[in-house]
């Protein structure tokens, strides 16, 4: 059975997309068997995985509207040696759709259960807000993967987040727990930093995942190219950490089964 994660943050710019992509590859690289599912309209996660979002025949649009299955819309990261469910602009219209269909919170869900003996892993990259695509990555999944800055803004967001999963966890979906808070963009040479990090481990305990991800040139470069990081310099300080998260991830699943 596949282990359906959400990377998710209600703040932007935290490297949502970014963690999605590159744990994708990662995990890929430790012999595992994974599904990204782009459910942010800006179809970030899709191009950074090297599929252009412009010439895509079918999207995750027309799996939650119940015009294609999984299985018909996946296509593979050409470089990252993982599938994709892509989206692009198209996907802004489902919020609309969706309003006027029965289930719709679980519209994501009922598919990828097909295909759920396929992978190992399901990540979902979400958009920043709370949306009706947020909730559906929400109900679909067993766990919540918080990638954070280190900065004061990013500690008031994450509370909001915390009730967000509460509510849903209370409402929808029973499964659904934080798995871990993943700290990236981290400069140790700031003091802020620092304290944060410390803060979150003082709080979180164990739910802080020892990975730290540093703030990185090349993570940033690869997008560019339509590569996740750990393709594009797998040399890089950036593409290890993310190599040791994937191995993290893997050996605290196995130590939790």
């Amino acid at each position: 059975m596949a282990r359906i994660f959400v990377v998710a943050n209600q703040k932007g710019g935290v490297g949502k997309t970014t963690t999605t992509v590159n744990l994708a590859a990662a995990l890929a690289r430790h012999g595992q068997r994974v599904l990204l599912v782009d459910l942010d309209p800006q179809g970030n996660a899709t191009m950074g995985s090297g599929i252009d979002k412009r010439s895509l025949q079918r999207s995750v649009y027309h799996v939650l509207i119940g015009l294609a299955s999984v299985e018909q819309t996946v296509q593979p990261s050409p470089s990252g040696d993982y599938m994709v469910l892509p989206a692009n602009r198209e996907l802004a219209g489902a919020e609309v759709e969706l309003v006027d269909i029965d289930e719709r919170e679980t519209r994501l869900k009922q598919a990828l259960a097909e295909v759920d003996s396929r992978y190992d892993f399901v990540l979902i990259d979400c958009p920043p807000s709370l949306s009706m695509l947020t909730l559906n990555g929400f109900c679909s999944a067993h766990g919540v993967i918080i990638p954070m800055q280190c900065e004061y803004y990013a500690l008031e967001g994450l509370s909001d987040l915390v009730n967000t999963i509460k509510k849903v966890h209370a409402n929808f979906n029973s499964d659904l727990t934080v798995i871990g808070l993943l700290r990236v963009m981290f400069d140790p040479r700031m003091t802020l930093a620092q304290q944060v990090s410390a803060q979150l481990e003082q709080h979180f305990g164990d739910k802080v995942f020892r990975t730290v991800i540093p703030r990185n040139v090349r993570l940033a470069e690869a997008p560019s190219y339509g590569q996740p990081g750990v393709v594009f310099d797998p040399g890089s300080r950036g593409a290890k950490a993310y190599l040791e998260f994937g191995a993290e991830l893997i050996e605290r699943l196995k130590a939790g089964a």
